[in-house]
């Protein structure tokens, strides 16, 4: 598999814009910079566009022609970002705690659990995750490596989900996107210390809003391997 990829990623250019997911639909619920890790994270577009951003970045892949990349385009875009050249199907995470953790069309979903465990409290889990309706316009990725339809909130279970959308991106796939938060609410009934600025950011902003992401009214949502 590592070889595979290492073939693809000398064979074609890397995107180097951020998933539209990434810029317009998880942007607004970032709060003050904290400690991010993009999983799979390919050639570096979304970990660069958050390091840019004052988040230290940590970035895991597998591929170390993609590793060598990322790289390349940290150096060139000025910021410095945390490079792990591991394989998540064999390896462990990095200790948390994680105020981010962001998956990018890759899919793992035994990966999810520990994943969940290292978010700081109040921290956010981001994904988008092409389904099974994105064989009807594309060959890849393959069923394996695909979402059900409405499976995506299975995978966060015990977490928040602040936002929840299946439908074809800007980008032409068919993709669950998915942001959802570690509970915070027992943190600050317990005897715990008053949260830190990112926590208090998100409170302070779930409070003075009362759109569907944030509790409010739901609208209908259309029902509606990793391709970085």
């Amino acid at each position: 598999m590592r070889s595979s990829w290492n073939n693809r990623y000398r064979e074609r250019s890397a995107p180097v814009d951020p998933a539209a997911f990434v810029t317009v639909e998880l942007a607004p619920f970032l709060g003050p910079p904290g400690r991010a890790m993009d999983l799979a994270g390919g050639a570096g577009r979304h970990a660069i566009w958050l390091a840019e951003r004052g988040w230290d970045t940590t970035m895991i892949e597998a591929s170390e022609v993609a590793i060598a990349l990322a790289g390349e385009r940290a150096a060139e875009a000025g910021v410095n970002l945390r490079l792990l050249h591991n394989d998540l199907t064999t390896e462990m995470l990095p200790d948390g705690p994680w105020d981010l953790v962001l998956i990018i069309h890759y899919l793992q979903r035994n990966l999810f659990p520990t994943a969940i465990d290292r978010l700081a409290t109040g921290g956010l889990l981001a994904f988008s995750i092409a389904t099974i309706r994105n064989l009807e316009r594309r060959e890849r990725p393959p069923l394996p490596f695909l979402l059900e339809e409405g499976e995506a909130p299975s995978l966060v279970e015990g977490l928040e989900v602040l936002y929840y959308e299946e439908g074809w991106s800007v980008e032409d796939r068919h993709e669950a996107r998915l942001v959802a938060r570690s509970p915070w609410l027992a943190a600050l009934t317990s005897d715990a210390a008053a949260p830190g600025p990112f926590l208090a950011s998100a409170l302070a902003r779930r409070a003075s809003c009362a759109c569907h992401r944030c509790g409010g009214p739901s609208p209908e949502r259309s029902q509606s391997w990793r391709d970085r």
